[in-house]
């Protein structure tokens, strides 16, 4: 069954994460409180599991976001889109790699969410803003995992830390791999360095695999960029 993790306040954002397919890619369900209007964050695979909990809640997804291209993240773009009307988004520099089964490892790891070819309906930009009712989004271009790797941030109430969606870009204790195509270690640690880490202590980042961390433990404790 997939978690919930639910803030006490009711102007808190409802979120939902599950770990799918032979990857456990994060695939992430953000909704507004009052409006049910909800953002789905790298559906990587078994697109009935994100489907029934949408419908079971009773949501209203705005857009579908990739977080990057690869396939144990985008497997159930296709599946997602059909059965929600949802557009399917993600950065420019990785719309191709939706359209094609090889470029994306669909082709080579079909297990993984299938070899469907998507056409994404929006290509996102750094600094773009997605809204779910009255939650508000900012899109941050973080290449080096791939090219069009991005973030997604959003902003609580004052007292609660911000929350940084990080895809492959950064983990807990670890970051994402860089010896596929697109990928640079380089532009990966600028991106570590310049982006997540110039985000204040307290955020608190979702990646795309494993548990919740924070950017202090990271700049602490990560073995592979220190802050």
């Amino acid at each position: 069954m997939p978690t919930t993790d639910r803030e006490a306040k009711d102007s808190e954002p409802r979120i939902w994460v599950m770990a799918l397919g032979p990857f456990q890619a994060n695939c992430y369900i953000v909704a507004c409180p009052e409006t049910g209007k909800a953002l789905v964050i790298d559906p990587g695979a078994e697109a009935h599991r994100i489907i029934d909990l949408i419908r079971r809640e009773g949501l209203k997804v705005e857009a579908i976001v990739n977080t990057h291209g690869h396939v144990d993240h985008v497997g159930a773009d296709a599946a997602l889109r059909e059965a929600t009307g949802a557009p399917v988004l993600v950065h420019e520099e990785d719309a191709g790699m939706l359209k094609s089964p090889l470029v994306s490892l669909s082709a080579l790891l079909p297990g993984a969410g299938g070899a469907a070819r998507v056409t994404p309906d929006r290509e996102l930009a750094d600094g773009d803003r997605l809204k779910a009712g009255t939650l508000e989004f900012v899109v941050r271009h973080t290449p080096g995992h791939s090219r069009g790797s991005v973030c997604l941030l959003l902003d609580r109430e004052p007292e609660a830390p911000s929350l940084c969606f990080s895809g492959d870009t950064l983990f807990a204790g670890s970051v994402g791999r860089t010896d596929l195509p697109g990928g640079d270690w380089d532009t990966l640690e600028k991106s570590i360095r310049e982006v997540i880490y110039a985000l204040p202590d307290r955020t608190v980042i979702l990646p795309g695999h494993g548990p919740r961390t924070t950017v202090s433990r990271e700049k602490k404790t990560n073995a592979f960029v220190r802050g």
